[in-house]
C-alpha cells in the first residue's frame, strides 16, 4: 500500500541550455489568453518526466539530436510557445509569438533505468540535475514557456524531462502536444491533430454572470485560528490503489444508490476523509475538497479538436472536519458525487464569468485541498521512436509552487503486474503516520 522510496545518487553531465527555434517562419502575432487561462493558480510551472528503454532500432540514435530536431519542426505548429507572455497594465496575459524558442538542455548520467527500481513513481532522485532550472528562466512573464532537458542513460535509455508554462494549456493540452511531438520525431510531416488556438472560445460573457456558487472562490468573513500544514518540513509518501484496496473500500463503504460511482470519486472520498482526520483539524472548521474538471465535454458547441488551453474548472465540495471524520465515508462519497454531477455548461460559463468579475480571484487556500486526476491522460504512450516510456507523467507528486495542497491521481503498475492508482501525498511525518493509521482501518 504505501509505496517505497529509492536513495539513488548519481552524476549528470550537461552541455550549455540552448534555445530552439522553429524551423520555418512563423506568424509574428500577439495572441490572448483566455479567461480560464488566466486563473492566478496557474502562473505557476508543470512538471514531466518520461523514461524511456533502449531500443535495438534506435541503438546509432542519439535521443537529444533526434528530439531537438523534432522540436524545431513542431514549434513551427505550435509557435505561440516560442513566444514570450507579456502582461497589459490590467494583468491581462498575452503571448508575444517571437519565435524566440524555447529551452533545451542535452545531457548524459552515469546511471542506468533498471537503478532507478522496479517501480518508478515520484519522488524521483536528483529532480533537479535531471530538470536543471536554468537561472533566470522560471518566470511567468518574459521568459520562456517551455524548457525540455533530454538525459541519456548508461544502459541506452534516456529521461526526457521538460517544464511548461500553466497558463498556456492543461494536462489534456500537455498530451496535445507532446503526441505531436513524438510523431514529429517519428518523422511525420505534420501532426496527425493540428492545434487550434480560438482562446476567445473561453472569454468572459458581456456583461458576465455567475449564476452558480463557487465556494472555491469564498472569501472568509473573519479570521481565525487554522490548523493549516504550512510549507516546511513535508515529507512525500506515495500510496497504491489496486484492485483489492478499491474492491474493499467500494464493497465496506459505498451504498447502492451511488455503485455507479467512479473509481476516483472512491479514492478522493477515501484520500481527503483520512488527510482530514491525519491533520487533526477542529471539528467545527469548514473543509473544502476541489478537483480539476475537464470542461470539454460540456460545453456546446464542445471546443474545437486540437484546442490546448486549460479548459478545467475546480468544482469544490465543502463540510466541516468533524462530519468528515466522524460520518462514514459514504457520506464524503455523497458529497463529492453531487458536486461532481452539478457541473454543466451553464456552470462552466460561470465559472469564467467569476474570473471576470472578481478580477481572478484566488483560491480559498486554508483547509482545501486537491486532487488532480490525470490517470487517464496517457503520458506514457508518448513515444518518440523508443516505444512507449517505462514512466510517464508528473515529475513529482504535486505542483511546487502549492505542496501539500494538491497532489496527482496517478495512473500506476506495482511491482506484481496490478494496474491500479497512485496517489503521493505531502504531509508532516505524524501526519503521514496518522494517515496510514485510518486508510490501513478503512481498508482492513
Amino acid at each position: 500500500m504505501l509505496q517505497p522510496e529509492t536513495s539513488l545518487k548519481f552524476v549528470v553531465r550537461r552541455r550549455a541550455p540552448e534555445l530552439i527555434a522553429p524551423a520555418a517562419p512563423t506568424p509574428r502575432e500577439l495572441n490572448p489568453l483566455s479567461d480560464l487561462d488566466h486563473q492566478p493558480e496557474l502562473r505557476c510551472q508543470l512538471h514531466g518526466l518520461q523514461f524511456y528503454r533502449s531500443h535495438p532500432k534506435m541503438a546509432n540514435k542519439n535521443p537529444a539530436t533526434v528530439i531537438r530536431d523534432a522540436l524545431a519542426k513542431v514549434l513551427v505548429y505550435y509557435y505561440p510557445f516560442a513566444g514570450r507572455l507579456r502582461e497589459a497594465p490590467t494583468q491581462k496575459l498575452m503571448v508575444d509569438c517571437t519565435g524566440e524558442g524555447v529551452l533545451f538542455i542535452e545531457a548524459e548520467a552515469d546511471v542506468t533505468l533498471k537503478q532507478f527500481g522496479a517501480s518508478l513513481h515520484p519522488p524521483f532522485p536528483c529532480l533537479e540535475e535531471l530538470l536543471y532550472d536554468v537561472p533566470g528562466s522560471n518566470g511567468i512573464v518574459d521568459s520562456p514557456l517551455l524548457l525540455i532537458q533530454v538525459t541519456r542513460l548508461l544502459c541506452g535509455g534516456f529521461i526526457f524531462a521538460y517544464r511548461i508554462n500553466h497558463t498556456m494549456c492543461d494536462g489534456p493540452g500537455v498530451i496535445q502536444f507532446l503526441t505531436a511531438f513524438g510523431e514529429m520525431a517519428q518523422g511525420a510531416s505534420s501532426p496527425s491533430v493540428l492545434p487550434v488556438w480560438q482562446r476567445e472560445l473561453l472569454f468572459a460573457s458581456e456583461p458576465p454572470r455567475a449564476t452558480f456558487a463557487h465556494h472555491e472562490h469564498d472569501v472568509e468573513e473573519k479570521t481565525k485560528a487554522i490548523n493549516d500544514i504550512g510549507t516546511k518540513d513535508l515529507i512525500q509518501k506515495s500510496f497504491f490503489f489496486g484492485p483489492n484496496e478499491v474492491s474493499t473500500l467500494r464493497r465496506r463503504f459505498v451504498p447502492e444508490h451511488l455503485q455507479r460511482c467512479s473509481t476516483f470519486e472512491v479514492i478522493a472520498a477515501c484520500v481527503w476523509r483520512c488527510r482530514t482526520i491525519a491533520l487533526q483539524f477542529d471539528p467545527n472548521e469548514e473543509m473544502r475538497f476541489l478537483f480539476p474538471f475537464n470542461a470539454r465535454d460540456k460545453l456546446n458547441p464542445r471546443l474545437p479538436v486540437g484546442y490546448y488551453g486549460n479548459a478545467f474548472i475546480l468544482p469544490s465540495v465543502v463540510s466541516t472536519a468533524g462530519d468528515l471524520s466522524i460520518k462514514p465515508l459514504s457520506h464524503v462519497l455523497e458529497l463529492v458525487t453531487k458536486a461532481k454531477a452539478l457541473v454543466s455548461e451553464g456552470y462552466v460559463r460561470s465559472t469564467i464569468d467569476l474570473m471576470a468579475i472578481k478580477g481572478r480571484p484566488l483560491l480559498t487556500v486554508p483547509r482545501s485541498y486537491i486532487l488532480s486526476n490525470v490517470a487517464r491522460l496517457g503520458f506514457s504512450e508518448i513515444d518518440f521512436g523508443w516505444g512507449k516510456a517505462a514512466y510517464g507523467g508528473p515529475a513529482t507528486g504535486g505542483i511546487d509552487a502549492i505542496p501539500g495542497l494538491f497532489n496527482f491521481y496517478m495512473h500506476w503498475t506495482n511491482q506484481k503486474g496490478e494496474s491500479g492508482v497512485l496517489v503521493p501525498m505531502y504531509l508532516p511525518k505524524a501526519a503521514i503516520e496518522r494517515f496510514v493509521k485510518e486508510l490501513n482501518n478503512m481498508l482492513m
